[in-house]
This record gives C-alpha cells, structure tokens and sequence, in this order.
C-alpha cells in the first residue's frame, strides 16, 4: 500500500473515530458498501474525480440521506471525498470502515479480545479443511449460501460479532475469505494497539511459553503483540515469527534449511 492511500485511510479512520460508534453505525457502513457492491454506475458517480466533492456530496444526500443516520452520512461524505485509485476503491475503504466500527463496538462492550481471538481461530479450521475452505470460495453457490454455512458452523459456539464479520468475509474483497479475516486482525490488533505476530510453532506453547514469548516480541517492537499462534509440526522445534514483512526463523528445519544452501 502506498504511503499516499494510508494517509486516506487513517484520515477516514479519524472521520469514524470522530462518531459515536454504535451497532447501528456499522449494520449502516455495510449496507451502503453491499449498495455500492451492486450499483457500478453508483460507485463510478461517487469516485468520478471530474466531479467536485460537493457534487458527490449531493448524490450522497440524495440517495441515503433519508435512510440513514447523520454519522453514516458523514463517514461516507468523508470517503466519497477522497480519491481511491479504483471504484472499487471506495466500497473496500468503507467496508474497512465497518469493520472497525465491529471491532470499536466490541471493546466497549470489553469483548474484542474474545472476538479477535475467535476470528483467528476460525481461520485455522478453514485453512486446514480444503472442502470447507473450496465451498467457501465457489463462486457457482450463492453468497447467502455460503454465508449461511459459515452462521451453521460458528452459531452458539462464537460471540455474535464474531459470526458477523466472518459471514462479511466470506465476500472475499481480499482476493480469498482467509486473507481478508487476516485482514480483519490486523484491524482487531490496531483498535487493540498492538502490533500481530504469527508464531509458528511445532506443539502448542504453555502458558508460560506464552508469556514469555509476548514480553520478547513487545519489548522487541516497543508496543504490546498479539499473538497469532500456529501448530506445524513439520518444523521439527523451535519458533518462526512473522512480523509484517519481517521474519525471525528459529527452528530446527529451518536451520536445517540454511545449513544445506550453505553446502550446496
């Protein structure tokens, strides 16, 4: 991403911050994203930079004024102002927008760490399970449909939010469901202020492992980390640890790995 779109979105994120964020406000931003998902003339009217913000504003009046509340009108005149690169551009930077409205909800009601802990889990299942993760990426069903396997499999057993924002996900605005939950995260770690750590790992980390490893990496990284963790046995021992781009390799297979490349 380039450093000119993260200052749009961080701009648009202070616009919704700027709110008072309610449940209503979020069911709000997704519903104006699934209208723009299906209007491309609407996206096109509201990304056209021959027209002037106060133009756009206007076709935002007009179309959702009376339907939604002053504070959704206001994030939306905020993104409609901006330019995104792509029509497209505009419905992902909104939906952004909702799911941070989730997530803001969430830690008022003092269960975002739940949440976000649940939405990683979740993505393991699916990443592990190739028919559940082929049925929700095929296009042939029907998005209710798919939307609707992933309610039957987390309903009673997940946090309300957390069974909303993974049926969102499986839209796939990032390229595939589980990128876009792992776009999701990072979003749940920010609200959080911390910064995500996968950790992989080849059997799962006691408690004390655990601890130990968080005040590493946040003493390493100045802010506090979440952690995401991964069981691969293959790796034989040790940690890996992905850090954004950066990689902290420590295990057995992958010195295994370097020592080869150092004899070949």
């Amino acid at each position: 991403m380039s450093n000119t779109a993260e200052v749009r979105l961080g701009e648009l994120d202070a616009a919704l911050d700027a709110q008072q964020v309610t449940p209503q406000l979020a069911e709000e931003l997704f519903a104006v994203v699934d209208v723009l998902d299906q209007q491309p003339a609407l996206r096109r009217a509201l990304t056209d930079p021959g027209l002037e913000p106060d133009a756009r504003g206007a076709v935002i009046d007009a179309l959702f004024g009376q339907r939604i509340s002053p504070a959704t009108v206001q994030v939306l005149r905020e993104a409609a102002g901006k330019r995104w690169g792509s029509a497209s551009g505009l419905a992902a930077a909104l939906e952004r927008q909702g799911v941070r409205a989730v997530f803001i909800n969430a830690q008022q009601a003092s269960t975002l760490e739940q949440v976000e802990d649940e939405l990683f889990r979740f993505s393991r299942v699916v990443d592990a399970d190739g028919a559940l993760r082929a049925a929700l990426a095929d296009r042939s069903a029907s998005l209710t449909a798919r939307r609707d396997l992933v309610s039957d499999l987390l309903t009673g057993k997940a946090d309300a939010a957390t069974v909303y924002l993974a049926r969102r996900a499986v839209a796939a605005r990032t390229r595939s469901f589980e990128l876009t939950l792992q776009g999701y995260l990072t979003l749940a770690a920010a609200q959080r202020d911390r910064a995500v750590a996968r950790v992989v790992v080849a059997s799962p980390l006691t408690g004390e492992q655990y601890e130990r490893l968080t005040g590493v990496l946040g003493r390493q990284l100045g802010r506090a980390v979440s952690l995401q963790v991964v069981i691969d046995p293959t790796i034989v021992g040790g940690v890996r640890v992905t850090v954004g781009d950066e990689i902290i390799d420590g295990t057995v297979s992958g010195r295994l790995e370097h020592a080869r490349r150092q004899l070949s």
